[in-house]
């Protein structure tokens, strides 16, 4: 299932892919959601950024997001991200895409 989802996303592009660095991590699956997290590096630093897709429409739109916070360490930077898409993911839940 998560092979697909990050083909899916691969597909789709990355947030903020225009010219930066954007390595992606491992899909994690959240209530009933996929984070894919994607930190966007800017010169010497990382940025929080990602994707978020409900698990019931793989296919659906996706939410797209990046946060100006920095991190020197990429996998900082992801664990950063996880927790940035989990606040919004339980602070919008299905309304993330209207």
């Amino acid at each position: 299932m998560f092979e697909k989802i990050a083909s899916l996303f691969r597909k789709l592009g990355t947030p903020g892919g225009g010219g930066h660095e954007v390595r992606e991590a491992a899909p994690v699956a959240y209530n009933g959601f996929i984070i894919q997290p994607a930190p966007r590096r800017e010169g010497a630093h990382w940025h929080i950024a990602g994707s978020i897709v409900s698990e019931d429409n793989l296919d659906g739109p996706v939410h797209e997001f990046i946060r100006a916070d920095t991190f020197t360490a990429h996998d900082e930077a992801v664990t950063f991200t996880i927790h940035k898409a989990r606040q919004i993911i339980d602070e919008r839940g299905k309304k993330l895409f209207d």
